[in-house]
Formats: C-alpha cells, structure tokens, sequence
C-alpha cells in the first residue's frame, strides 16, 4: 500500500503506535501509547461527573458518559455522541487526551457527551466500527423511550431532538459513514431522538497518491504518512488499498441517497492548515460542494492535527465554532 516513490520517514512507524509485527503477519499490541484514566462517578470534587455504561457485551463496547456538574434535571442539555480518533486501531474512551477533550467539551458547550468506546482493527476491521456507531445511536434512543428504566444522565438532563454526532480524525470518519447507515434504516426509526448535526474534526481521509500536505509534513510525529498508511493497511478490508471507499470517498463520490443523508441535517467540517491530511480533507470538502451538500467549513491555518489535545490552548475558535453551531 505503500508508495514507493515517496521519501523515506526517519519515524519508527511500529514504535511509534506501540505495536509489534509477527513473523506471521499479526499484531501484537504493546503498551498504550497514551495513559488511560478511570471514570469518576458523581461523588467527586469536579465540574465535569463521568461514568461508563456497558453498551454490547458480547463486542464489548461501552460508552463513557460526561455530565456537567451544574446541570440540572431537566435542563434539556444538548447531547454530543463523540467518537474518538486513533487511526481505527488506537485509543479508547479512556485515552487521557480523547477524556480530557470530552470534559472540556461538557463543561464549555453545556452538553450531555456520550462517547463511544467502538471496536478497534485490525482485530475488526471496517466497517465493524461504523456498526459500533449504529448501535450506540440506537442505544440512545433506546433510553428516551424508557423514561423508568433508563439511563438516568440522559433521560433527566437532555433533549432528545438536539443530538449531535461529533467525531476527531477516524472518529469524523465514523460519523461520516454512520449518517449513512442511519439514513438507510430511516431517520424516523430513531425517534425521539433527532440527529440535529454533524461535526467532522479533521476528518480521516485519504488515498492511494501522495499528496504535498503529507510530503511536508512527512515527520509529524503523530500522523506521519508512513503512520497514516499502516493504520489504513490494518483497518481495510482485506486486499483493498487506499483508495477503498472508507479511506478515499472522493474516488466513488457521492449517491442522491448520501447527498439527501447528509442534508438532512446540519454539517460542520473542521480542519487546519498544519495538518498532513489538509490536502486530501480540502479535496472531500470539494467534493462536498459539487454534489451540493450544505455545510459549515472552519479553517484554521495553523492548527496542526488533532489540534484540540496536541494544543488545547490554540481552541477558542474551534470551540467557539462548536458553539455556534450546536446553538
């Protein structure tokens, strides 16, 4: 998948996302890359109270629920279902950085924030994380229609018809295909609960020719394209390439059915002019606009990728921008 006319990375890839190539060809997984922290429950001196609730057992995916601490019953919060980045096969709801964004969005958004712990490649690869994605949608209209049984930080603190689905990097990716596959079941099947719109944080996307934006950024140290390529051969169906469907939409292009999808509710694309994908993310939003979809594009010229863990203190306008938009 990789190309072989491209400059060589002085990154160790394998090292760099804490893996280990086997003689046969699978992965081992070593430590976390990142530190993992626990959810606190309500009984601590914080603004943001979180907790996990077990969503399938059987796959194991849960999700890690963040509730403001001067939220009210009743309050009718806006709820944020957050899918979390890592290449599809990195990272968790309790990655310190994907848990400290989701606070920091509960707190400065007032929002309800559901995110989803989904399966990871390659010991799932896609679309089983877009699956993960549907069930957790489903989920929540599960608990708006049972007002005794369920979940308590929902069902007492938001409004049901001002959901959004949210996503950073592989995450926005999710969030992408999962509009899709919610379009396809009927939107009316998920009543009450109504998705208001979608926020697409520096989308993961690509494909099989190089682009500049890599070539410049060929040492990034967190999504260098040697990184970005293995992620893709790990999370792909098997004997595709970078130019399938889930990684390079652009080749395929968008469906009527995908284009009414998509403008069935509001779209926010976030993305940043330091970021090694900007050149593949600026040919999706043109693809975007030339089959007519209706979206709100935030540029950053300096924001590298994932900007809001790497350099939260340069977010003011992305947050802002999320403001807006929820409200």
């Amino acid at each position: 998948m990789a190309d072989q006319s491209t400059p060589a990375s002085s990154v160790d890839i394998y090292a760099l996302l804490s893996l280990r190539k086997n003689p046969d060809g699978t992965i081992t997984r070593l430590a976390s890359p990142v530190p993992e922290v626990p959810a606190t429950g309500d009984g601590v001196d914080a603004d943001v109270f979180t907790k996990d609730v077990p969503l399938n057992t059987a796959n194991n995916i849960s999700v890690r629920i963040y509730r403001p601490k001067n939220a009210t019953k009743g309050s009718n919060l806006p709820l944020i279902i957050y899918f979390h980045g890592g290449g599809f096969i990195l990272c968790s709801v309790a990655s310190l950085p994907f848990n400290e964004v989701c606070i920091r969005m509960a707190r400065e958004l007032s929002a309800i924030i559901v995110s989803v712990d989904y399966r990871l490649a390659p010991e799932h690869r896609l679309p089983a994380a877009y699956d993960d994605g549907v069930e957790a949608v489903q989920w929540v209209k599960n608990q708006a229609l049972d007002q005794s049984n369920g979940e308590p930080w929902l069902r007492d603190y938001i409004d049901f018809s001002k959901c959004f689905m949210m996503g950073g990097s592989a995450g926005a990716n999710i969030v992408y295909y999962v509009a899709f596959r919610l379009w396809s079941l009927g939107l009316d099947q998920l009543q009450p609960v109504k998705i208001s719109g979608l926020i697409l944080h520096q989308p993961f996307v690509g494909g099989v020719q190089r682009k500049a934006s890599e070539l410049r950024k060929v040492d990034d140290p967190l999504v260098p394209y040697p990184s970005t390529d293995l992620m893709w051969e790990l999370c792909l169906p098997i004997d595709t390439d970078r130019n399938h469907d889930y990684c390079n939409p652009m080749v395929k292009g968008l469906s009527e059915s995908e284009i009414e999808a998509l403008n069935s509710q509001s779209c926010l694309v976030c993305i940043g002019g330091e970021d090694p994908l900007l050149d593949h993310q600026k040919e999706f939003t043109k693809m975007l606009k030339g089959s007519g979809v209706k979206f709100v594009e935030f540029y950053d010229e300096k924001a590298c990728h994932a900007v809001e863990f790497r350099e939260p203190q340069k977010c003011e306008g992305l947050f802002k921008a999320y403001r807006e938009f929820i409200y």
